[in-house]
């Protein structure tokens, strides 16, 4: 930036011009007034000699001054010793009469054209003056000329011409002229000295103030001036000290303000991304970047429109803005198998213009999969709540209807009876049981036991239900091992039944089950494997879901609830631990379950 002449030397130079100009008009008037007083001396005092003397009236007894020109130069000689000025006597005819001996030299003075123009308008009976230069050799001098009518009695005869040299005079002017000059820039400097200690006064505080007040552009509010006075320097001191105080808080307080949002921004689940008119990104949180799978130097490189394309086309900036043009709007929509919301708006400025659009952007594909899944959980309740009671209220219905012809029948009726609700107390045991393992109100009385003999006695309970499949149950890990671990008895070996049960019900017959326990980093696992009907690929991920069957015709025929995967999920996790499900279809399933070590051994409490 250009930077021009500082407010001091703009004060020092107006000050010293002030000075001098003033100073010059005085000058100019004084010497006017000098040279008007030195000139109007000499006309007054040579026009009182002359008319008060008896030179005009001894003149006025000639009629014909040049018949007369002896005396009237002995008279001539007599006035110039008097008045010490050049004297010339003139007649009608603009010759010379009569001179003083200076004047004429060795010859005749000359009447020059200047001094014929005074003497002319003497002759017509007016006295004249003149003042000008005069040629004398190699140098001018000024001189004023004085021309006085002789009267006679025929009118007038001659003029009396005085010339006064005036070179005293100017000369006199002009030393008080220097003189002058000399005090005017003497005046000047002091004036410059003085002016610029005052203006250094002034500006001394403005520059720190200035000086402070860059500080502060630059990020330093910490700065403060002193204040050396109560005038309007030290005024304006106070207001920049109470002005950085009060813009420091401000600021402080918008930092706390900005740093919040920023934070809320940063960590809100919902993408926020704001887009100026001309499509540029202006900003956008961490959520709105993970939804738009891009990086935030993405930001700068790309435009809105080339980002958002890859999301959804029907979101560029025209249309948005269009959709809008009432007031906010809503919408949801699928892409790359995700499921998003959005919400956007114009944003204006202070004056009501538009300045871009502000969008919200929510990926909803875990929240509508969860509400698919209530929906779901619901339908499956109510469908396996409604299968066993119609069949029970038919087969009441039966009994009561008295249609029942023998008693082997009606046993056989109520037996059916009593195998739906088993079924649906089973169901809803599982419910209530996973409602507590959803809310964390499900009891657990945890000790050091070890797993071996827990695994022993679950394969012993379904030994018989695999024999009538004519299965194998084939115990690899070695029952006299020890595998201690801090778990809840019959939490785990609820689990340990669930899976054996689940593995020789999707075992054909013949069938085989392998069963191992080892530990491994301090980790103590349990395996069970079938060669069974298997899990197709594509619904490996759904196996831990609630009422998830895999062929659920087949599987409801076998019985069962389609929650014991998902119970024991909780179960395991709720332990510490974690289970796995590997499968090929036509292959066989296997289920690993994990489950922490117990940390100490041979303390009280032990099974």
């Amino acid at each position: 930036m250009k930077k021009g002449i500082s407010i001091r030397w703009k004060i020092v130079l107006i000050y010293c011009l002030l000075v001098f100009i003033a100073t010059v008009i005085i000058g100019v008037f004084i010497m006017k007034q000098l040279e008007d007083y030195y000139i109007n001396s000499v006309r007054l005092n040579l026009t009182n000699t002359v008319r008060e003397g008896t030179l005009l009236s001894s003149l006025g007894a000639y009629e014909d001054l040049m018949t007369r020109q002896a005396e009237i130069q002995t008279n001539i000689n007599e006035w110039y010793r008097a008045i010490q000025e050049e004297i010339f006597v003139v007649d009608k005819n603009l010759e010379v009469v009569a001179w003083n001996a200076d004047a004429a030299g060795e010859g005749k003075p000359a009447i020059t054209l200047s001094e014929k123009s005074v003497i002319l308008r003497a002759l017509s009976g007016t006295a004249a003056e003149s003042i000008g230069a005069l040629s004398d050799l190699d140098t001018e001098i000024q001189v004023m000329s004085l021309a006085y009518p002789i009267e006679s009695a025929d009118g007038v005869s001659g003029a009396v011409y005085i010339r006064a040299n005036l070179t005293d005079i100017f000369e006199t002017i002009n030393q008080s002229r220097r003189v002058f000059i000399t005090a005017m820039f003497l005046a000047v400097g002091v004036t410059f000295i003085l002016g610029s200690l005052l203006s250094k006064t002034i500006t001394a505080p403005i520059q720190e103030v200035t000086r402070k007040a860059a500080q502060m552009a630059q990020g330093d509010f910490s700065q403060e001036v002193a204040v050396k006075s109560n005038d309007e320097i030290g005024q304006l001191a106070q207001m920049f000290n109470i002005l950085r105080t009060r813009l420091n808080s401000t600021l402080s307080q918008i930092s706390n303000e900005k740093s919040k949002l920023e934070t809320i921004l940063r960590y809100m689940a919902d993408g926020l991304i704001a887009v100026d008119l001309s499509g540029r990104i202006i900003h956008a949180n961490q959520a709105a970047t993970r939804i738009l799978r891009i990086e935030p130097a993405d930001l700068e490189s790309r435009s809105y429109d080339r980002i958002i394309k890859d999301l959804k086309d029907d979101l560029v900036l025209d249309k948005l803005m269009k959709k809008c043009e009432a007031g906010a709007s809503a919408e949801t929509f699928t892409s790359g198998g995700a499921m998003y919301a959005v919400r956007y708006d114009r944003f204006k400025d202070e004056s009501g213009g538009d300045i871009g659009i502000i969008m919200i952007l929510q990926d909803i594909t875990d929240r509508q999969k969860m509400e698919n899944m209530q929906t779901d959980f619901v339908a499956n309740v109510s469908h396996e709540l409604k299968t066993p009671l119609t069949t029970i209220k038919s087969y009441t219905e039966t009994l009561l209807d008295d249609a029942v012809e023998s008693g082997e029948m009606a046993k056989e009726f109520l037996s059916i009876i009593d195998a739906e609700t088993d079924r649906m107390n089973r169901l809803v045991k599982d419910l209530l049981q996973l409602s507590r393992l959803d809310y964390k109100q499900e009891k657990w009385f945890k000790r050091e036991a070890d797993v071996i003999p827990i695994l022993k006695a679950a394969v012993t309970k379904v030994e018989l239900t695999a024999k009538a499949k004519q299965q194998h149950l084939n115990l690899i890990f070695n029952p006299e091992e020890s595998i201690r671990a801090v778990i809840d008895k019959d939490g785990i070996e609820q689990v340990i039944l669930n899976i054996l049960s689940n593995a020789i019900t999707y075992t054909q017959e013949g069938g085989r089950v392998d069963i191992d326990a080892f530990t491994d980093n301090k980790k103590a696992r349990i395996v069970v494997m079938d060669n069974g009907i298997g899990i197709p690929e594509g619904e490996l991920s759904r196996v831990f879901e609630r009422f998830f069957r895999i062929d659920k015709a087949r599987s409801r025929s076998v019985g069962g609830t389609g929650l014991g995967l998902a119970i024991s999920k909780q179960i395991i996790e709720d332990h510490g631990g974690g289970i796995e499900l590997e499968s090929r279809e036509g292959k066989g399933t296997k289920v690993t379950i994990t489950l922490p070590l117990a940390p100490t051994r041979g303390q009280k409490g032990i099974e």
